[in-house]
């Protein structure tokens, strides 16, 4: 089934509310105040479907003063409803709504005239043509044209017939979903349940998600489209979605739902604005910025701080943090004024300068994301994540994967989903480098150097250390990495090492990863020297991370015995006197204690069993 969402728009009592009764039977989710006062406050939704198609309506305000309403359900239209009053014609709430539209980039438009009835055929004609000239001026993709009365039910089926005709929407989705808030509520017997657009990718009933403003994870009990229960909701559904593991209270209109791992938030968003007619914005004021169903107040910084701007860059800046993707559109005001429309470029904060940003900036407008990628490298010298690619251009995993590979000095590591500028891998040499020459005796592997490079991966290292090879300065056996200088055999130098390690340190042996790494060894080879030493008797596995030399541990157990005998008995307290050991030590050579069959325990304490 085709879903389309299509908004209304138009002036306060020109009908909007009656023609959506009219074609569907549903007045909308209405509040009791909405009723009483016969006008829409907030968003109202409903749903016409004739099995093959269904077509979610959202009804807007049309008060002046409610205009952050009519933004928070438009920036998701398909298709926008313009309803005039044949009675009235084009209004100034009319005006304002068709700006919005075009500036939240809404294109398919089908033009209806309400209340035929209440003038004659002549007057209606003349309307008919004032009003298709005015919405012309907008640009709008008119898909059709109608006079209608919800008295007169033919001119209501030819609307019905016209929205079932509209093609499927163009709109694509962003590789991950998202969905804007627009109501949180909780009901009984269910819990939490939120409603609003499928903005990005499909959701499933077994995915799970995050409420990217608060961080909150949950998953979902069940999800509802147009009422029926589903097992996933697609772009441009309608969703209800009814979570686990968080209250309603602690969500708000215009949070955002996501998948984790895909949006982060930032203070800091670029954009591209544009001012509506003879508006202008001014560098450095606190606007109110409209995303999404959120609006949060921001100072607008320009790139060009000259008076009466209309068009150019600027930067968002919020207490708030902004969750954003690339080519998403916002809308900027100020009290009741509209002023101009804008589009991220980009949602993510990055450490450049003004002028590499400006460069960045234009880059991104034409959508030249191989320019964009090379300017971000620079920043980023430690590489670049490709996942981000799908908040930071809109691009999926392969697309970015195709833009990296065009680009020049560059390492692509595929399976991680980096790019990195080649000037990393020489910082990688060089360290390889420093190591070596600090230690001949040094065996590592891509493996063991990724733990002291956390930000480069195994495969990016491999590379640097390939490059040594060839330089004949090491020599790789398997997958471990050693000096050319070094004739010996490497592992019998390297046990001895442990083992002397080991009998210095005495009682409170160091653990083993931080000798491999004090030793410039790789971890898994250490655990086999190790493994070896206890083999041979030389070193004892007192637990998991405890490894002692034989007769440090021999002496410790004679110790241990001799306090029983002293004392009676032994427990943390009269050992920790003797030797003032952490109490990791102390509690490891206790338990190991146990494991003699003249030592009996009792509470805390250990004695001869002879003595019980």
């Amino acid at each position: 089934m085709s879903h389309f969402i299509v908004g209304t728009c138009g002036h306060i009592d020109h009908g909007k509310t009656a023609l959506i009764r009219a074609l569907n039977g549903f007045e909308g989710d209405t509040l009791k105040e909405e009723r009483e006062r016969g006008i829409t406050i907030d968003l109202s939704f409903s749903n016409l479907s004739n099995g093959e198609k269904n077509i979610a309506f959202i009804d807007v305000p049309g008060h002046e003063k409610l205009v952050k309403h009519m933004i928070s359900g438009a920036f998701g239209f398909d298709l926008v409803l313009i309803v005039v009053s044949a009675a009235e014609g084009i209004k100034p709430q009319t005006i304002e709504h068709l700006e919005i539209l075009k500036l939240l980039g809404v294109k398919k438009a089908i033009l209806v005239v309400t209340k035929k009835d209440l003038v004659s055929e002549a007057v209606l004609v003349r309307r008919m043509d004032e009003i298709r000239q005015a919405v012309e001026n907008y640009r709008f993709d008119l898909q059709d044209s109608l006079a209608v009365s919800i008295y007169d039910e033919a001119s209501i089926e030819r609307l019905k017939e016209s929205l079932f005709q509209l093609k499927p929407s163009a709109k694509t989705g962003e590789n991950f979903f998202r969905m804007y808030v627009d109501r949180a509520f909780s009901l009984k017997g269910a819990g939490t349940v939120v409603t609003g657009t499928v903005l990005g990718d499909a959701i499933a009933k077994t995915d799970k998600l995050v409420v990217c403003d608060t961080g909150k994870a949950c998953k979902i009990k069940n999800l509802q489209v147009h009422g029926e229960d589903v097992k996933y909701a697609e772009l441009s559904n309608r969703v209800a979605i009814n979570l686990n593991s968080v209250d309603a209270k602690e969500i708000k209109q215009g949070y955002l739902l996501s998948k984790k791992g895909y949006l982060r938030g930032f203070r800091e968003i670029d954009i591209v604005f544009e001012t509506l007619g003879e508006h202008r914005v001014v560098h450095d004021r606190v606007y109110t910025v409209y995303i999404g169903s959120k609006h949060l107040s921001a100072r607008l910084i320009l790139f060009n701080i000259k008076e009466g701007v209309q068009r150019g860059f600027a930067t968002i800046k919020s207490d708030e943090e902004i969750f954003s993707v690339y080519g998403e559109k916002l809308i900027i005001r100020e009290g009741n004024r509209t002023l101009a429309g804008a589009t991220v470029l980009n949602p993510i904060a990055d450490p450049l300068r003004k002028k590499q940003k400006h460069t960045l900036l234009e880059a991104l407008e034409k959508r030249d994301f191989r320019s964009a990628y090379t300017l971000l490298l620079e920043a980023h010298r430690h590489g670049l994540g490709l996942v981000s690619s799908a908040q930071r251009f809109a691009l999926s995993h392969e697309e970015a994967l195709q833009e990296a590979r065009a680009l020049e000095n560059v390492f692509v590591d595929e399976k991680e989903l980096v790019v990195y500028p080649l000037g990393a891998q020489e910082e990688i040499v060089q360290i390889i480098r420093d190591i070596y020459e600090k230690n001949p005796y040094a065996l590592l592997s891509a493996a063991s150097l990724k733990l002291r490079l956390p930000w480069a991966s195994e495969r990016f290292i491999e590379t640097s250390l390939i490059l040594l090879l060839r330089e004949r300065l090491l020599i790789k056996e398997q997958n471990l990495y050693k000096s050319a200088e070094i004739k010996e055999e490497l592992f019998t130098v390297l046990e001895k090492r442990i083992l002397k390690r080991l009998q210095e340190e005495d009682i409170a042996p160091t653990a083993p990863y931080n000798i491999y790494d004090d030793l410039d060894l790789d971890r898994k080879s250490g655990d086999r020297i190790l493994k070896t030493l206890c083999a041979k008797k030389e070193v004892i596995r007192v637990e998991h991370n405890l490894f002692i030399y034989a007769q440090s541990l021999e002496k410790m157990i004679a110790v241990m015995k001799k306090i029983i005998k002293e004392e009676g008995y032994i427990d943390i307290k009269n050992f920790k006197e003797k030797y003032p050991l952490s109490r990791k030590y102390l509690i490891s050579y206790l338990d190991y204690l146990d494991r003699y069959p003249e030592i009996t325990k009792e509470g805390g304490k250990r004695y001869f069993a002879m003595t019980l």
